[in-house]
């Protein structure tokens, strides 16, 4: 399939996968947040942006953003707007997380799951990246292939969730100890909005 040594794209993958950056942040927050199961539909929807970005590196569509720099800003400053506005919304909401008789309020999860999806998508380091690091594990002869990149995408895409579910497991346990504790939701709340912010600044100043 003209790929090139893949346990060691298996060892790589996972290192920068386990290495935190804004997706960890976004998928602990929701977790931690809003419970395991937020958590679970934000681990679908960055695997979601990492296959778009997958089928954009495989078709050549990333060298857009890679050459010009006016195509990355505007992704970055998208993806940037995005964030913050999450975040200002939820840190001017006065809903907390927990209803007055200890029940949670219904979240939406498909909300979760699009927001994951645009946290990615619009993050223009992700197909920077992409573009850099699977061509050391494609054989010159395939370099303009699309299949190696799709597969070499779906590995990435698929063990990306395994750690990421992973992480919302004991996040949604640490989650459900916190909630137990009368007002902790709404600091929780606060918290994650600050988070939010935190990564919409990250993105703005980011350079390529």
């Amino acid at each position: 399939m003209g790929i090139l040594d893949f346990p060691a794209f298996l060892i790589a993958s996972f290192l920068f996968i386990i290495s935190p950056g804004i997706d960890t942040m976004f998928i602990l927050n929701k977790s931690i947040a809003q419970g395991r199961q937020s958590g679970i539909y934000a681990t679908l929807g960055i695997a979601t942006g990492v296959l778009f970005h997958t089928t954009l590196a495989a078709f050549g569509l990333s060298l857009i953003l890679a050459q010009s720099a006016m195509a990355f800003s505007i992704v970055k400053y998208f993806g940037a707007a995005y964030l913050i506005y999450l975040g200002l919304n939820k840190l001017l909401s006065n809903k907390s997380i927990v209803i007055e008789n200890g029940r949670q309020q219904p979240v939406s999860l498909k909300k979760i799951y699009i927001s994951a999806v645009f946290t990615n998508v619009l993050n223009p380091k992700v197909a920077i990246f992409f573009l850099a690091f699977f061509p050391q594990f494609i054989q010159p002869a395939f370099i303009h292939s699309a299949i190696p990149f799709i597969l070499l995408g779906i590995t990435y895409a698929i063990t990306s969730f395994i750690w990421f579910m992973i992480l919302t497991f004991f996040a949604g346990k640490f989650s459900l100890k916190l909630k137990s504790n009368p007002g902790v939701d709404t600091w929780i709340n606060k918290f994650s909005a600050l988070v939010f912010v935190l990564m919409g600044l990250k993105i703005a100043f980011t350079k390529r």
